[in-house]
């Protein structure tokens, strides 16, 4: 029996593991001006939100403080001043009729929305590679019974659902938990389909058959052998998971059942601000912004990685190096 070294020559999508592999894919990551932008605002975003409290003490601000002094009463509660009521102690203004620090809500928004978005990005991959390789790995009644599953979960409104069940929960469990939850249980099932497939293709090849040869039992062969060939197509696909469930929860805290006051999100600020919208455009705008430009570099990053795994793919956004572009 011959045996292969290693699939990824034979099953689109996955590369080799090791050092050398990682190297490859870093330097075609490198090659790519959209992605290292991507990668940096990313970066940039996840230090502010570490960084949140820090940052709030030094501009002296607490986000839920109420400061009643810097709207004006008589216009239903406008912020004082050009531009939201920026000034040298509100760097990017206050909260129309609350008169809050709006620079603090927002980077400990961005706290909400990024772990909300990453944690319902862990249960999604976690939940749908134990169904996937249980799915092909499984007996025929497996097998179908969580491919009906995952075809029901795919075809089903999300949205919808996720209205229902976070509405029904008692208001003290705690909301971003219960964002992750409902999230990640609710959109595994394209990382169940894809993991099935790919483990369809891999199981018949020789690597696999040496190890059930030597009397390896299924879940040894679907750690030590499987696995590490589908981390490549996993991990493509979770950076691709992480903007969609950012969307999800900015949706969810924008009709009210997500996150709850005072806990600030960039959903929730979109929420109440458009009331405000002609009055302070810059309470719509800057939630709006933020949401949009980490969406897009999210969106940017997980197709540079999708590339960098598996270089025989075409980029879906059309951003690259002219080399790659031109080819």
């Amino acid at each position: 029996m011959t045996l292969l070294a290693h699939p990824s020559a034979s099953v689109p999508g996955a590369t080799a593991p090791g050092p050398g592999a990682g190297r490859q894919v870093w330097r075609r990551l490198r090659t790519r001006p959209a992605a290292v932008a991507a990668a940096a605002v990313l970066a940039l975003l996840v230090l502010l939100a570490l960084a949140a409290p820090l940052l709030a003490q030094l501009a002296g601000q607490d986000p839920n403080a109420y400061h009643d002094e810097l709207v004006d009463s008589a216009r239903g509660g406008v912020p004082l001043g050009s531009f939201g009521g920026i000034s040298g102690d509100h760097w990017l203004g206050v909260e129309p009729g609350t008169g809050r620090d709006l620079f603090t809500r927002l980077i400990y928004g961005a706290r909400v929305s990024l772990l909300v978005a990453l944690g319902a990005t862990v249960v999604q991959v976690c939940v749908g590679v134990a169904a996937g390789l249980a799915a092909a790995l499984g007996n025929r009644f497996t097998g179908g019974l969580i491919g009906r599953l995952t075809d029901v979960l795919i075809a089903l409104p999300m949205l919808v659902i996720a209205i229902a069940l976070t509405a029904v929960v008692p208001p003290d469990f705690p909301r971003p938990l219960l964002l992750i939850l409902v999230i990640g249980l609710l959109g595994w099932g394209s990382t169940a389909r894809m993991v099935r497939a790919q483990t369809l293709s891999l199981r018949g090849l020789d690597f696999v058959d040496a190890a059930r040869l030597s009397g390896s039992s299924t879940l040894r062969i679907a750690r030590r052998e499987l696995l590490p060939s589908l981390a490549a197509p996993v991990i493509t696909l979770a950076a691709l998971h992480v903007p969609g469930n950012m969307v999800a929860e900015a949706s969810l805290s924008f009709l009210g059942v997500g996150v709850k006051p005072p806990t600030p999100s960039w959903g929730q600020m979109l929420s109440s601000a458009q009331t405000w919208f002609r009055a302070d455009p810059t309470y719509v705008l800057l939630p709006a912004g933020l949401l949009f430009v980490t969406v897009l570099a999210f969106t940017v990053l997980g197709d540079a990685v999708r590339t960098a795994l598996d270089p025989r793919a075409g980029s879906r956004l059309r951003v690259g190096t002219r080399k790659e572009r031109a080819a």
